[in-house]
């Protein structure tokens, strides 16, 4: 009978590093096959924990956030394309309104999406742009548009085609925000100097080769195809296909349509296994998810007797995947930083996990006091207060009657724990510091110089803080 290993059980041995600082350590990997990351941070498809800000969020320090699918096709969607219109090199479908539109009904379409300006269009060519300005203390929303907005004439515009750092000189020269792009009088596209600010503040963001945020969005064993079109349709970068027990007929099969119906990656999960590997790989599996029961919130192993412990598994699965150039996601059970660096270690080339990222601000859902401290719900996806939520959300309507349901989940609450930003860096920092105690440069050198060893309980119980913990 073989030992299986989790992230308490191991410690890895210290080398000689290379490194003058932590801070020189590389942190860029692959998600999938053809989705590369500029750190190895993805956000879970999980109700508590992504949804576009926390997606928007996560791209923008350079990792990955994927769209959960507990909702209706129409609201995942709307948070896909959300992430996508919310930063870009060039807008190519700016927001355009008619001219007959009012002041109040231009305002409406603004708030609903989420824009500061709209494009005005008249049989299909640009007559005027309305801008948050024009109706700032503004009393008779009754007006036309037409009325206040700026006129074509006195726009300032550029060909279709400009480069970034010619339209950047033309923002400043003109001291605009908006520059519309034409082509034949025809809008093309739209520059702001919002996108041009986030490119400069975020320089490490993940994005897509139109400069927009990467997203992911996940598909289950229902409406797999229906739902996949949609997202590819809204943009998505990758697709997740999103199992409790992914080596399975069912999930082989999905797969292998998936990659037949669309152009876009597909990472499978969750597996634990080399023989899941290779069947997943074989059916066209360009990233795979492994864990089965390691979730805080997740009661797999507990109620079905099923599972292996996360460092064997990664390790079992990167055995196989590795031959195929497919990269592995490891999902759950990491609860500190230092256990980011020890699935890497193992063979994984990405952390994919709810827990970090819950109880922070992106994260959905309000925040909670109890006790005089603060928290935020965290549910797992198989938990009885997830599928209850999830059955009146579909419904529309409150259900009363109790689910008759096997659960493998649990709903908690976790500490607030702020920006996501900061948890995000604190986890980068920790994993640099990791790589340069392997005697690496980057997550490559760390997997080929990474010698673990076993280490008992009281080894676990000598590398945690003790004493007390003086406030901050």
């Amino acid at each position: 009978m073989r030992v299986g290993l989790t992230y308490a059980d191991v410690l890895l041995v210290p080398k000689r590093t290379p490194l003058d600082s932590r801070a020189e350590a590389d942190v860029r990997t692959k998600f999938t096959k053809n989705i590369k990351l500029n750190i190895p941070l993805v956000s879970s498809n999980m109700a508590t924990v992504t949804e576009h800000k926390m997606a928007i969020a996560i791209a923008r320090e350079g990792g990955l956030g994927v769209i959960h699918q507990f909702s209706t096709i129409e609201e995942q969607v709307e948070e896909v394309k959300k992430v996508k219109r919310s930063t870009s090199y060039i807008i190519e479908n700016p927001i355009s309104v008619p001219p007959t539109l009012t002041i109040g009904e231009a305002v409406k379409v603004m708030k609903e999406e989420s824009v500061t300006s709209l494009l005005v269009i008249d049989q299909g060519e640009l007559v005027g742009i309305f801008t948050s300005r024009d109706y700032l203390f503004e009393e008779n929303m009754a007006k036309q548009i037409t009325e206040v907005m700026t006129l074509q004439e006195r726009l300032i515009t550029a060909p279709y085609g400009i480069q970034l750092e010619d339209a950047k000189k033309i923002l400043h020269k003109y001291r605009i925000e908006k520059l519309p792009l034409l082509e034949n009088n025809k809008v093309c596209g739209l520059i702001t100097t919002q996108d041009i600010k986030k490119l400069e503040y975020w320089p490490n963001t993940s994005r897509d080769a139109k400069g927009r945020l990467l997203v992911g969005a996940a598909v289950g064993v229902k409406d797999t195809m229906e739902r996949a079109k949609a997202l590819v349709d809204a943009g998505v970068d990758v697709l997740v296909l999103d199992i409790a027990h992914c080596h399975s007929d069912l999930a082989i099969q999905q797969l292998k349509e998936l990659k037949k119906a669309f152009f876009v990656d597909v990472m499978a999960g969750n597996i634990a296994t080399s023989e899941a590997a290779r069947d997943l790989i074989d059916a066209g599996a360009d990233g795979l998810k492994v864990g089965i029961g390691p979730s805080q919130v997740c009661t797999t192993r507990i109620m079905s007797g099923a599972g292996i412990p996360q460092i064997t598994a990664i390790m079992d699965v990167v055995s196989v995947a590795k031959k195929y150039g497919v990269p592995v996601s490891a999902d759950g059970g990491a609860k500190y930083p230092g256990d980011v660096t020890k699935a890497l270690a193992a063979g994984a080339s990405t952390l994919y996990s709810g827990s970090f990222f819950a109880g922070t601000d992106e994260a959905p859902g309000i925040i909670i006091m109890k006790d005089g401290k603060r928290y935020k719900r965290y549910m797992g996806s198989a938990s009885y207060s997830s599928n209850h939520e999830r059955k009146e959300s579909m419904e529309g309507k409150k259900v009363k009657e109790k689910l008759n349901m096997f659960v493998e989940g649990v709903s908690s609450l976790v500490d607030y724990k702020g920006p996501v930003r900061d948890v995000i860096l604190g986890l980068v920092k920790g994993l640099q510091s990791g790589i340069s105690y392997c005697g690496g440069r980057n997550i490559k050198e760390l997997q080929e110089n990474a010698e673990f060893i076993k280490i008992t309980s009281a080894g676990w119980e000598e590398s945690k803080s003790s004493g007390m913990k003086l406030s901050e």
